[in-house]
């Protein structure tokens, strides 16, 4: 079996969305799939906090441009039907709740981390709801449940163990009762409080990464925007070319030198059960990519 992550820009759109569901679709082994919140969506989500935090009625307009930007999707992406009717019944309710949050938030013009964090969970439990139902035979799975953290020193850092155990029997049945297990990313709960807690902004590499290593699994595929590790931004240089390998540690460095193709903590799960990492281009899946190894 493999783990794939599908990032913002490859859940930004409706054509990325179809690319993701035809590269998981075309697996032919059990694949858990990870996914983060369309793109753009978790700053939207962090910005309408802050305007409801400053007592600024603007915050509704915003939120009514994260509802309609779901709505969209939704109905370009899942043919009329039951199923589709459904989905938008159950995202709405959850709309309903992070409204209800945020006018408290307005109300008493506080925004602590606890809320924050719960307002930011609302991007990839929406979006992994649409990618399941999106996902001929995708089995929706909450991270909540097996992703946990122990507050350390002021930080939300993962329990191991704990998480390893979970995982390993939320995930018990694939390969047998179900093909395509799919998980929102980023989020997590906190081992002792439960309270809604997350792995840090691109702690959904993190997540595929952490569930590759529980499982045992065969590769670990990061799909992205991009072909891959470059010898230098593209942007900027234009000779710039994809590296086809790396070692793990040479990646690492490149992450903590400025590299943003995965999140530097994705890196060590893999590289301890020396479990591959491919980088992919959900647009452009014919390309090699680069190997991490």
């Amino acid at each position: 079996m493999k783990v794939l992550k599908f990032g913002g820009t490859s859940v930004g759109s409706v054509e990325s969305l179809r690319n993701v569901k035809k590269i998981v679709e075309g697996c032919n082994e059990p694949v858990v799939v990870a996914v983060s919140a369309l793109g753009g969506i978790t700053d939207k989500l962090l910005k309408t906090a802050s305007l409801a935090m400053a007592g600024d009625e603007a915050y509704l307009q915003s939120m009514d441009e994260i509802v309609s930007r779901h709505h969209s999707v939704v109905e370009n992406l899942i043919s009329e039907g039951s199923e589709r009717d459904a989905l938008i019944s159950r995202i709405d309710a959850l709309f309903s709740e992070l409204n209800s949050i945020y006018h408290g938030v307005f109300l008493i013009r506080d925004l602590s981390e606890k809320t924050s964090n719960t307002i930011v969970s609302y991007g990839e439990r929406i979006s992994s709801d649409i990618c399941s139902v999106m996902i001929d035979g995708a089995v929706l799975h909450d991270s909540r449940e097996f992703i946990k953290t122990v507050r350390k020193q002021g930080r939300n850092l993962l329990a191991t163990e704990t998480t390893n155990e979970l995982i390993k029997a939320e995930f018990a049945g694939l390969g047998k009762s179900e093909q395509i297990s799919l998980v929102p990313g980023f989020i997590s709960r906190d081992i002792n409080s439960g309270e809604v807690t997350n792995l840090g902004r691109g702690g959904s590499d993190y997540t595929a990464s952490i569930i590759a290593a529980a499982l045992d699994a065969d590769s670990l595929e990061i799909w992205t925007d991009v072909d891959g590790f470059m010898t230098a931004d593209p942007r900027i240089i234009k000779t710039a070319y994809t590296i086809d390998s790396l070692t793990y540690l040479e990646a690492m460095e490149l992450c903590n030198f400025g590299a943003k193709v995965v999140y530097p903590p994705t890196i060590y799960p893999a590289c301890a059960k020396n479990i591959p990492i491919l980088i992919k281009n959900t647009f452009r899946p014919e390309v090699k990519g680069t190997v991490i190894s």
